[in-house]
Formats: C-alpha cells, structure tokens, sequence
C-alpha cells in the first residue's frame, strides 16, 4: 500500500474537487474527465469544423452552378454565392499544365477573363 500522507492533497484538474482514491486518480468524475478533454480539443474541432463547412459550401456551390457535368461561369458568380477560393480538396493538373481545383468530386478550371470551366469527376458519380 502506498503511503499518501505526505502527499500535497490532489484535486480535480477540471472542477477542483479534493480527490480520493488512487494516487493517480486526475478527476472526480467521467464528467469532469470529459469536459477537461473536450475543452483541450475544442479549438482544434472549431477549425476543423469551420474548414469542412466551407467545402462543403464551395461544394454545393459548384454542383448548383453546373447541374449538367460541365459548365462556364464568371467569377462573380461564385462569389456572389459565397465560394471561398482558398479552400479545395484536391488538385488535378493536366498534361498541358492546366490545373483543375476540386472540392470533392466538383471541379473548375480558371479561364480567361475570370470565368472559370466547371466540370464534375464522372468515376465518382459513376460509383456512387
């Protein structure tokens, strides 16, 4: 058996609960354990959150605008609509060079004259 007594009395690293118990008890509940661990990782879960809400904002963007497969829209159009350009899951990049942006199987290729080539992954809808 250990001997405590010489030990600083420990609380709860969340609520500050005198602790009893194990010597290497950190908690007084599965509560306090959870909202101490929730907490740690919020900030990282907001980010991740706010990045997969922009995908998939872009994403629903880009399936409205080009409900056929194909289609050739001006940049202000998908602006005006709320289309973050930063935030893309993939990159395709041709044998000429071109280079194709995709949020998920929805693409588009920058044009001249700021319109944008909108086309869909077909092996995706293909399989799905």
């Amino acid at each position: 058996m250990h001997d405590t007594s010489n030990n600083p009395q420990r609380s709860c690293l969340e609520c500050g609960t005198p602790l009893t118990g194990r010597v290497d008890k950190r908690f007084c509940s599965d509560q306090c354990r959870n909202t101490y661990n929730n907490r740690k990782i919020r900030d990282a879960t907001n980010y991740i959150r706010n990045v997969n809400n922009i995908l998939r904002r872009n994403r629903r963007i880009l399936s409205q605008l080009n409900p056929g497969g194909k289609a050739k829209v001006h940049r202000n159009k998908l602006v005006e609509k709320g289309f973050d350009f930063g935030f893309f899951t993939s990159l395709y990049i041709t044998k000429t060079g071109s280079t194709y942006y995709f949020c998920y199987e929805y693409g588009y290729l920058p044009l001249e004259g700021n319109f944008f080539f909108l086309v869909m992954k077909q092996q995706y809808a293909e399989k799905h």
